[in-house]
């Protein structure tokens, strides 16, 4: 094992020991949380139209927050509909962006095979793109543009991958065509993590060589989590998808790199 992997193991270790009892009570919490999602699906989205399961999956992202003690603090005009492109850092992101406003998500194939995440993430609607198939793109843009059309609010990661939070990684053009037009809204949101008692870099972030479980358990481990969520709206776009997705990167970092702020909000 190298210095950096070290580094890396460290945390998780430290984090199961120091706090046992912690961890072991948020895993019987998020048990208890996943029946009560599953039941509130049967009830409320089973037998109802698929644009309930955005408001299913607000309820639920909501609840499971709590178990880590998560705070936001946002800024900016949150939006409702269009098209929502963001920086991608761990798959906390999902929870955070859909306990601040009822959408949509576009994920990776793997996300569908995760343990919990990914059955959560189906029961909500999220289109999975198989990124190695070059002809899957075509039938993903067609279900956004047609998601868009009925007024969800769609979010994409077009980085592609998580990373660690210290920039913000090329995005991707190949799912932007929708975005290309001007008949929806667009937006861009940029999210961060902190812990006091943490490096969220190491520790929230989901990247490299980290895996599920004991990323998940070292993250029951912490304290309290607090996200910082900026959100602001494209005014004039691109109608080419290549040079438009340089034009919202540079639209995220520019969330990134001005500190606004915000109105604080408990979820």
């Amino acid at each position: 094992m190298t210095a950096a992997d070290a580094a890396f193991e460290i945390p998780r270790v430290q984090g199961l020991r120091q706090h046992p009892f912690r961890v072991t009570g948020r895993l019987f919490w998020v048990s208890g949380e996943l029946i009560r999602a599953a039941l509130d699906f049967l009830v409320r989205c089973a037998f109802r139209p698929e644009s309930s399961r955005a408001l299913w999956q607000q309820r639920a992202a909501r609840r499971h927050l709590r178990i880590f003690r998560f705070e936001a603090e946002v800024s900016g005009a949150i939006p409702a509909h269009g098209l929502l492109v963001s920086n991608h850092l761990s798959y906390l992101d999902i929870l955070v962006l859909a306990a601040i406003t009822p959408a949509m998500f576009v994920a990776k194939r793997e996300v569908r095979s995760w343990p919990v995440l990914g059955w959560f993430t189906q029961l909500a609607g999220t289109l999975f793109i198989d990124r190695e198939r070059r002809m899957h793109v075509g039938p993903v843009n067609a279900e956004i543009q047609t998601a868009l059309e009925h007024g969800a609010l769609v979010v994409l990661f077009p980085e592609g991958t998580s990373s660690d939070g210290r920039t913000v990684l090329p995005f991707r053009s190949s799912l932007l065509e929708p975005a290309t037009l001007p008949a929806h809204p667009l937006h861009v949101s940029c999210i961060e993590y902190v812990i006091a008692d943490g490096d969220a870099q190491r520790e929230v972030c989901y990247w490299g060589d980290h895996t599920f479980f004991p990323h998940l358990l070292n993250l029951l481990a912490k304290r309290a989590i607090r996200a910082r969520v900026r959100f602001a709206q494209v005014q004039n776009r691109s109608p080419d998808r290549k040079e438009l997705a340089l034009q919202l990167h540079a639209e995220v970092l520019k969330l990134k790199e001005t500190a606004e702020n915000g109105a604080h909000s408990r979820i």
